[in-house]
């Protein structure tokens, strides 16, 4: 009879046990770390980029460069090289869910072919000297989807964005200030503009009538 009620209280006692790491860890833990998820939810959900209308549009943290058909108006700032495109073309367009580095060395002539072609492309569409095109404009990010360029970069691109949009230069320099974030942790990298924020913030501005569908979000 005492071996059947000792054997019986351990059960409870073990059952209980159970039920209760069954409530905190199945239950309470994932409860917990979920709530702490939803701090800061863009972020966690990829850092979407809503337009004036609430519509998701792009995401902070991928660069997608604009294309514009040849002969076209070209109103937009452009990111550095998409990790994707072809060596042999400075503007294909790149495909951010390919993206891949190039393979090519520094002492590749393949890349010192394609860097001049592409240097030489950017100094004409945005009407300065070759030699004022910075490295980082010629060049692929190391994930090939970098949303950020130096402020030397953006520098070269503002004289044709405040004409194609009817803007002053003043007002897309001061966009350009206002979207322009320091190194990371005040420490790591430098100085640095991120392009599809930046570029949300110009067609919201100045090209509101080209929203597209929202597509019921919201």
């Amino acid at each position: 009879m005492r071996f059947v009620q000792g054997f019986l209280r351990q059960v409870v006692a073990g059952f209980a046990v159970l039920l209760a790491l069954t409530v905190v860890l199945g239950i309470g833990y994932p409860a917990v770390v979920w709530g702490i998820s939803r701090i800061g939810t863009d972020s966690a959900e990829g850092s979407p980029l809503r337009d004036a209308r609430g519509c998701v549009v792009g995401s902070s943290l991928i660069g997608v460069d604009p294309q514009v058909a040849q002969g076209e108006p070209d109103p937009f700032f452009h990111t550095r090289v998409t990790g994707s495109v072809s060596d042999d073309d400075a503007f294909a367009p790149g495909d951010p869910a390919a993206a891949l580095p190039t393979n090519q060395g520094p002492s590749s002539e393949v890349l010192a072919s394609f860097v001049e072609q592409r240097r030489a492309a950017i100094a004409a569409r945005e009407n300065v000297d070759p030699a004022a095109v910075p490295a980082d404009a010629v060049t692929g990010s190391g994930s090939g989807i970098d949303p950020d360029i130096s402020p030397a970069y953006a520098a070269i691109q503002i004289a044709r964005v405040a004409q194609v949009n009817g803007a002053s230069v003043s007002d897309v320099e001061a966009l350009v200030a206002e979207y322009t974030h320091g190194p990371q942790y005040g420490v790591l990298g430098a100085e640095a503009v991120n392009v599809p924020e930046l570029n949300l913030a110009l067609r919201d501005t100045y090209r509101p009538g080209e929203e597209t569908g929202c597509g019921g979000q919201g």
